[in-house]
């Protein structure tokens, strides 16, 4: 983490409602610069509204937001987003380097003549990615792990300070799943930028995250890894009875699904943060 300047994120009693029903409420964290935090908990809860709100697309019912110490707002040049994993149409016409490519320009649709300078730029983070070896691939011919890759190299190529990734790991296979985190803990590492990764399952993340963010209903807890993942801990966020197992360095929760589909819990208490 680097200290210094403004926090990356910062959320002051920041509430969240939804056609009237309350997703989060008095949300107060701060994500340090360079930090990486997970973020957990059932569906429903916020977790992909969370990321909305950083990028400005998404207003908060009350309270404050700020990232980099302004108000979020769309277009932010120095946040690099991964959105949930969707399969493109295996007929698209579009390039690896093109989907990339689209990261600088997005504005533009289709394939492009750039200048010599994002070209390198592209051709760069496909080579950082290990992924230049199908960047002149159709994309919707490539596995769910090589799109995936592609689409952190999109959002990796503006350079950007703050990465947000909503579940980037859905429909990957335990390989892919560890590449994918060894590449995003990399980038973390040596450029001293922010991640906030929205997961459903915190073992891939273990090695790599500093803090967690556990969302469940109203009650929320933020903290490290053995703070959070503790039946403590997680008993008294989810208001029922948890278990946690320590197996090999693998977490089982028994009880709760940390990222699957538990009802929503609608209690108000903050545990830690």
């Amino acid at each position: 983490m680097i200290t210094g300047g403004p926090p990356a994120v910062r959320l002051e009693r920041a509430s969240l409602r939804l056609g009237g029903r309350p997703i989060w409420t008095d949300v107060s964290l701060t994500v340090a610069a360079g930090e990486f935090l997970a973020v957990i908990g059932p569906n429903g809860v916020g977790k992909t509204s969370l990321l909305r709100v950083v990028l400005g697309l998404q207003s908060l019912s009350a309270g404050t937001v700020q990232v980099g110490g302004r108000a979020p707002r769309p277009g932010n040049a120095a946040i690099g987003y991964v959105p949930q994993q969707r399969a493109f149409d295996p007929d698209l016409p579009i390039r690896g380097r093109d989907l990339v490519g689209f990261g600088l320009n997005g504005h533009r649709w289709g394939v492009t003549v750039r200048p010599e300078g994002v070209r390198k730029r592209v051709d760069g983070i496909l080579r950082r990615l290990d992924a230049a070896r199908y960047a002149d691939a159709p994309v919707g011919q490539l596995s769910g792990g090589e799109q995936q890759r592609l689409r952190i190299a999109q959002a990796l190529v503006g350079d950007p300070t703050i990465l947000l990734c909503d579940e980037p790991l859905l429909s990957l296979d335990l390989h892919f799943q560890q590449v994918i985190v060894q590449v995003i803990a990399d980038w973390n590492r040596s450029r001293g930028a922010t991640v906030i990764f929205v997961t459903h399952d915190i073992n891939p993340l273990l090695s790599a995250v500093d803090r967690i963010l556990l969302l469940a209903g109203a009650r929320w807890a933020a903290g490290s890894p053995d703070e959070i993942l503790t039946s403590e801990t997680l008993s008294r966020v989810y208001g029922l009875p948890v278990e946690v197992l320590r197996h090999r360095g693998r977490v089982l929760v028994v009880g709760a699904e940390l990222g699957g589909h538990e009802p929503v819990l609608a209690a108000h208490e903050d545990v830690i943060g």
